[in-house]
């Protein structure tokens, strides 16, 4: 059985000359559209680059030195008088309640250590008190707060320093897709 659509498809296959030359231009006239935009991209990439220059020129003329004027003539004279009123609650009324009572609980201490060594030793003998060797609890917290930040550092340095590929940009510039 001979199919109808044969011819047909052999039609479709075999392009003649003048299907393949309109689809030459057609090709040649997205290559030269694609490269015309990659020069606009640029254009504009440049564009938005010294509009950025000049955001910060800007931003450092005329934005920050009303800013630091508004600071100093608004905020610093407040946050001077907190700070001033700060260290006026702590000098005068922290400070020496913070100190009576840390002075109530050592003399506390104290008579409850030198009460327990008198009752322990037996009578007619002196209390020998051995000093205690080794590091303290002051200094196992602060050997433990140093390995943390020193843990901290390392992996911070190691997430700047590690290499992401998703980070780079590819230094060839775009080339017109195949079609």
């Amino acid at each position: 059985m001979v199919n109808p659509y044969s011819k047909r498809q052999e039609s479709i296959v075999s392009l003649s000359r003048k299907r393949k030359k309109e689809l030459r231009r057609l090709q040649n006239d997205a290559n030269q559209l694609w490269e015309n935009q990659q020069v606009l991209v640029g254009h504009a990439a440049d564009v938005a680059r010294e509009a950025g220059r000049q955001l910060g020129n800007f931003n450092r003329e005329q934005v920050v030195p009303v800013v630091q004027d508004t600071y100093n003539r608004r905020v610093a004279p407040v946050v001077d008088q907190g700070v001033r009123f700060g260290k006026h609650v702590v000098d005068d009324k922290v400070v020496p309640i913070v100190g009576g009572v840390v002075g109530t609980a050592l003399s506390a201490w104290d008579v409850a250590n030198a009460k327990r060594h008198g009752l322990s030793a037996p009578r007619g003998r002196a209390v020998v008190v051995t000093e205690k060797k080794g590091p303290g609890l002051g200094s196992v917290v602060a050997l433990i707060l140093g390995a943390a930040a020193a843990v901290g550092v390392l992996y911070a340095a190691w997430q700047a320093l590690r290499a992401d590929d998703e980070l780079w940009v590819a230094d060839d510039p775009l080339s017109a897709p195949d079609a």
